[in-house]
């Protein structure tokens, strides 16, 4: 048998003690599955007093992750610290500069530095995995660098941030507005400490970049992503999405085409009859379409210790099969550093507006759009009661990113819009 394979575990929290239990508990399985012992020489974490519920006392114990990254009796570093430079980046760094292999959770590290880590990895001819890193227990990253390598990779898409769909999906269960389900998810622990990070978009748009690198043979860039939160989004529109057949998603997609990559990480419509329009609560889910495989949907738990940890452990046990493939699919010297596409794709768009309560406010509103290049498909005017302004829902035909925008620009000048248009785009999925 194969000599046993030695852990520096950094970074205790949820997910680092849902790693140890694993490997505490399914030793036998896993020595099973690899053919070697898999062993953790050492932990690494701020504080050693704190109740992890796993005992750690046979393990050697670092207070710097740097330390714990270059002990000689560490053969993979798994970094589980979190952030993107720091820690994290300093002890990844020094793990490869001393001939370790690397596992980690950390998008953030990953979108930012990902590229610079892959190089030095390569050419040091170590690996670093991350399955773990996008959306949890999805084994999305395997899947486009493994199952999918046969394919040209046309489109990916997907809820990439449980905390964002559990809110949005709450607000229409319940009829909340997005600040009692923001105040009721925050104090669940449903949010990051930086609740930004959730609602912004940025942690769904680390993922997002990093599937665009692997999936188009690009360089990540996270720069190049289009980045809209959830914030603005309101109950009436949640309402009036469902009220024509859709439901509101914070979507990440991305494709790769003439004009260059195309990312973006907004509020999107979606058919409510669609895989993504279905999925309710915490959960993810990741479309990816291929030239040859058409579509496929991947669905599960994005985040969770058993979820996340169990992510990690797949990443841990193909180092100990043997398995070494390049950080993002290819070799890190020949990804190229994609053009960003400086418009989207042509889509239909949801667009909601206030109009004045006087005659000929719609046709003023048609013949903006119009003059924009904006056709309509459909539109609904709803009951205002004795209000002075009346609410306008306005789905249009496919239309280009710019025309869209010459239209909501031409909008104000009409005289007979109380507030600013909401514009989302709907995705055909």
């Amino acid at each position: 048998m194969a000599d046993p394979l030695r852990l520096g575990i950094a970074g205790l929290g949820t997910v680092g003690a849902g790693v140890v239990k694993i490997i505490r508990q399914k030793q036998a399985l896993l020595e099973a599955r690899t053919g070697r012992e898999i062993v953790i020489s050492a932990v690494s974490a701020r504080s050693r007093a704190k109740d992890r519920g796993v005992n750690l006392s046979s393990y050697a114990w670092e207070d710097d992750p740097v330390a714990l990254a270059t002990r000689d009796d560490v053969d993979v570093f798994v970094e589980l610290v979190g952030g993107e430079d720091g820690p994290a980046k300093d002890a990844t760094e020094a793990a490869i500069n001393a001939g370790k292999d690397v596992v980690t959770a950390n998008k953030a590290m990953l979108a930012m530095h990902g590229q610079t880590l892959a190089e030095m990895a390569e050419a040091a001819g170590r690996v670093i995995r991350f399955e773990a890193a996008v959306a949890g227990g999805i084994p999305v990253i395997k899947a486009l660098t493994e199952g999918l390598a046969g394919n040209e990779v046309t489109r990916v898409m997907g809820v990439m941030n449980g905390s964002c769909n559990y809110i949005l999906t709450r607000m229409e269960s319940a009829g909340l507005t997005y600040e009692e389900v923001f105040a009721e998810a925050d104090g669940l622990g449903y949010l990051e400490a930086d609740p930004q990070l959730d609602v912004g978009g940025i942690d769904a748009a680390h993922k997002l970049a990093i599937l665009s690198s692997i999936a188009f043979g690009t360089q990540v860039d996270f720069a190049g992503i289009a980045l809209e939160g959830i914030e603005n989004v309101t109950i009436e529109d949640i309402n009036h999405a469902a009220d024509m057949g859709f439901k509101i998603k914070l979507l990440g997609s991305a494709q790769l085409g003439a004009r260059g990559l195309e990312q973006s990480m907004a509020p999107c419509l979606v058919p409510a009859t669609s895989p993504l329009g279905q999925l309710d609560g915490g959960t993810n889910m990741v479309v990816l379409e291929g030239d040859q495989v058409g579509q496929i949907v991947l669905r599960g738990a994005g985040a969770g210790e058993g979820p996340t940890a169990s992510a990690v452990l797949s990443d841990i046990v193909d180092i100990a099969r043997g398995t070494r493939l390049p950080t993002f699919g290819q070799p890190a010297t020949q990804l190229q550093k994609a053009k960003s596409a400086k418009s989207a794709t042509p889509a239909p768009y949801y667009l909601r507006m206030s109009l004045e309560d006087k005659p000929g406010a719609l046709a003023k509103v048609a013949t903006a759009l119009g003059d924009a290049g904006v056709s309509i498909d459909r539109m609904r005017q709803y009951d205002h009661a004795d209000a002075a302004t009346a609410p306008v829902l306005i789905v249009t035909h496919t239309v280009s990113a710019d025309a869209l925008n010459a239209a909501l620009q031409a909008l104000p000048g009409t005289g007979v819009i109380s507030d600013t248009p909401v514009a989302l785009r709907i995705e055909k999925v």
